[in-house]
C-alpha cells in the first residue's frame, strides 16, 4: 500500500540523507486518549491502563501514515503549515494496521476475580489504533515497530528505510523553501528512481495536488 508520512522539512532532509524515519511513542503523540480510549469510569480502571500505556510505551513505538496527501489539513498540522514535504511509501499491506475513528469509547471487560481484562489480545489491538471521530480527516494508517527493533540515538529511535519501508515520493509543499533540485541531489544512488513532486492547489475543489508547471526536465 502507498501511505504518506508528513513532516518539517528540516526533519524531510534529515531522513532522506540518513535513509530512516523516527519512530513515534505513545506518550509524545498528539492526542491524549491514546490507549485511553476505552470506558474507565471505574478508577480501577483507569490506573490500569494508565500503567499499561507506561508499559507499551517503553516495548513499541509506531510509524504514522496517511493513505492521501491531498487533504489540505494534514499539510497544515503535520508539515509545518504546508511548508514542510511528505514521503510516500510502500508498504505491505499486513505490516499497517488501519485507525478505527468512533464516537464511543470502548468497553472493556474485566473478569470479576482476577480484575484482568478478558481478551486481553484483542483490546490492546484494538486500543492501539482507536481515535476520537474528528480525527478521521488523517485516514491514517500505523506502521507498529518493536523498540529492540529499531536502532536508538541519544534516546530516539529510528526505523530504516528496507523492503518493508520502501521511499516512492517525495512531495515538497506548496511554501516549502527548499528547491525541487536539492532534493533530487538527495535522492541521487539507490534512492534516484523516487519521484519528486511540487504540491499546488486545486482549482474547483480543496484538494492539494500536483503543481506540474514545478516539474524539472
Amino acid at each position: 500500500m502507498r501511505v504518506y508520512h508528513f513532516l518539517n522539512w528540516t526533519y524531510a532532509v534529515a531522513d532522506i540523507s540518513l535513509r530512516r524515519l523516527k519512530v513515534s511513542r505513545f506518550n509524545e503523540l498528539n492526542d491524549p486518549f491514546e490507549l485511553l480510549a476505552a470506558d474507565l469510569r471505574d478508577p480501577r480502571h483507569l490506573a490500569a491502563f494508565r500503567n499499561f500505556k507506561n508499559s507499551l510505551n517503553d516495548k513499541q513505538g509506531m510509524l504514522c501514515f496517511s493513505k492521501s496527501w491531498a487533504n489540505p489539513l494534514l499539510w497544515g498540522h503535520y508539515a509545518d503549515s504546508h511548508r514542510g514535504i511528505a514521503l510516500g511509501f510502500d508498504v505491505p499491506d499486513d505490516y499497517l494496521s488501519p485507525v478505527i475513528y468512533t464516537m464511543q469509547r470502548t468497553k472493556i471487560e474485566f473478569d470479576e476475580q482476577t480484575r484482568k481484562v478478558v481478551d486481553s489480545f484483542a483490546v490492546v489491538d484494538e486500543l492501539t489504533r482507536t481515535k476520537f471521530s474528528d480525527w478521521a480527516y488523517e485516514n491514517e494508517f500505523r506502521m507498529f515497530i518493536g523498540l529492540d527493533e529499531a536502532s536508538c540515538e541519544a534516546g530516539l529511535h529510528f526505523a530504516d528505510f528496507s523492503e518493508e519501508l520502501t521511499l516512492r515520493e517525495v512531495i515538497v509543499g506548496l511554501n516549502c523553501a527548499l528547491p525541487i533540485v536539492r532534493v533530487r541531489q538527495l535522492l541521487k544512488g539507490d534512492l534516484s528512481e523516487v519521484k519528486v513532486k511540487k504540491a499546488g492547489l486545486a482549482l474547483r475543489d480543496f484538494k492539494v495536488i500536483e503543481d506540474r508547471s514545478a516539474r524539472l526536465p
